[in-house]
Formats: structure tokens, C-alpha cells, sequence
């Protein structure tokens, strides 16, 4: 299992690599407390002052798995339970931890992240590079959450207006389409564009520029730059989405007794 992401620190960077390049980085389970437990050994490593997620293969993430997999159907069977006789508390509580949850969990991590994507970044895949301080792109990437063709009004970490603004992130969602790296980098989601062949050097000498810096006054400059946004009301209006993405399942499991309407098979080939 384990194998799924890879982990190695060496001149005080900690460099976590998705490592399913066959499912383009799709995350079921198991993928994400894997992920979570390596963001925490990271962010406990005392000898750590960058953390690196980067990804193996042509995508950076599809986000999350939806192949008809023994661990897929383990969880969802798990999740919904009767949600006749129990609601939507199960599915919540697990959302909440898995998606919710462990990215604000990455994103007030106390050390300077960067996340280098290439390829699709799709809806999940947003959930893992948003909580990183820093993204740099590849040319080739592309940034999309068409889980509005699912009945659902967008990811559970519903970060689209902070990072590209109201109107773009109203666009994105109603068309279901990609936004290129440029396009990112303008809007102001991205920190920088560079070369496929050229991304994980960049992202290299960006970690080690920043790893020379005093470690506490990183920890206080993310820390003032995080407040700011949480004064402003960020942290409030994630969990207000995060409710809202829940009738999505709530509308959903009512039509069909599946947490999502429709659009499954296209968005899979997406």
C-alpha cells in the first residue's frame, strides 16, 4: 500500500509523491489517510522546513477514485450505510474527516508547501494542491471541478471563489471546464508556469530558496498571511459550502439511493 505514495526527505525538504500514475492519482481510503499520515510525519519532522507534493505520470490527480474497486465499495458501503434510517450523518462525518477535514488540516500545516502539478487536476485533485501555499504548473496543466455534471455543486474543499474569484470560479462550475495553467497563473491560482520537463527542478529550487529561511518566521509569515484570510471570512463560507455540497447528496440519494445524479461514466473519462 504504501507504495501508492512515496516519502523522502533530503536537504530539509520533505517530498511526498503520488504514486498511482495508472489511475492518474485517483484517491480512494486508504490513498487519502496515507497522504494524511505522511503530511503529519512531515509537518512533526523537526529536521523538515518545505514540504513537496508532486506527482508520477502524465496527471497530477483525478481526484476522487471512482472505479467500482473492492476498497471503493468497501468504503461506500461503510459511508451510506440505510440512510433511510440514518440520514446523511455517516456520509457526512466521513466527508467532514477525509475531504473537509484533512485539507485544512494540510493547508494550516506550520511549514511552507508547495504543490507541483502537471497534467489534469481534477476536482479531488484541487483538494490536495489548494491547501499548499505555493502551486507551481507545468505548461500542460489543467485545472477543472465538472462535478456539477454529477448533481453536486462542487468539491467538498470549496475553495473556487477564494482562488480565482467569483465570477471565474461561477464559470468553471457551471461549464464544468478547464482552466490552462496561464490562465491560472493570471488569475492568481498559480505562483508560476514552467516547462513539463522544467517543473520538478523549478519546484526544487524554490523549496531550497525557501528552506534557507528561519524556520520560525516562516511558520508566523503563513500564520499572518492564513489569519487574514480566515478574518475575512475563508474558513466560515468552506464549511458553509461543505453543508451545501451535502444536499447535493442529500438531492442525489432522494432521486436515485446514490450519492450522486448522473454524469459518473462521462466524468470518469474526463
Amino acid at each position: 500500500m504504501e507504495d501508492v505514495i512515496l516519502y523522502e526527505v533530503a536537504d530539509r525538504i520533505a517530498t511526498i509523491t503520488l504514486n498511482r500514475p495508472e489511475q492518474r492519482n485517483a484517491q480512494d481510503q486508504p490513498f487519502l489517510e496515507l497522504l494524511d499520515s505522511l503530511w503529519t510525519k512531515a509537518a512533526e519532522d523537526k529536521e523538515v522546513k518545505v514540504i513537496v507534493l508532486r506527482a508520477n505520470g502524465p496527471h497530477f490527480s483525478a481526484g476522487h477514485d471512482l472505479s467500482e474497486s473492492e476498497a471503493n465499495a468497501k468504503s461506500y458501503a461503510e459511508i451510506s450505510g440505510d440512510f433511510r434510517k440514518t440520514g446523511l450523518l455517516n456520509l457526512h462525518n466521513w466527508e467532514a474527516k477525509h475531504y473537509l477535514g484533512f485539507s485544512r488540516k494540510w493547508r494550516d500545516v506550520p511549514k511552507p508547501s508547495i504543490a507541483a502539478v502537471q497534467g489534469a487536476c481534477i476536482a479531488g485533485g484541487l483538494m490536495l494542491a489548494w491547501p499548499c501555499d505555493l502551486i507551481v504548473a507545468a505548461d500542460n496543466a489543467k485545472f477543472s471541478d465538472p462535478v456539477v455534471r454529477m448533481g453536486i455543486g462542487g468539491v467538498e474543499y470549496h475553495a473556487h471563489t477564494w482562488e480565482v474569484g467569483a465570477r471565474k470560479a461561477k464559470e468553471m462550475l457551471f461549464t464544468a471546464g478547464a482552466l490552462d495553467a496561464a490562465t491560472a497563473e493570471r488569475l492568481g491560482m498559480v505562483n508560476r508556469v514552467v516547462p513539463t520537463d522544467q517543473l520538478w527542478a523549478e519546484v526544487d529550487k524554490l523549496a531550497q530558496q525557501i528552506a534557507k529561511m528561519p524556520p520560525h518566521a516562516l511558520a508566523m509569515a503563513k500564520r499572518a498571511v492564513n489569519v487574514t484570510t480566515d478574518i475575512m471570512g475563508q474558513q466560515s463560507a468552506l464549511q458553509a459550502c461543505f453543508d451545501i455540497h451535502q444536499l447535493g447528496h442529500a438531492s442525489a440519494l432522494v432521486q436515485n439511493d446514490y450519492m450522486v445524479l448522473m454524469g459518473l461514466e462521462e466524468l470518469k473519462k474526463a
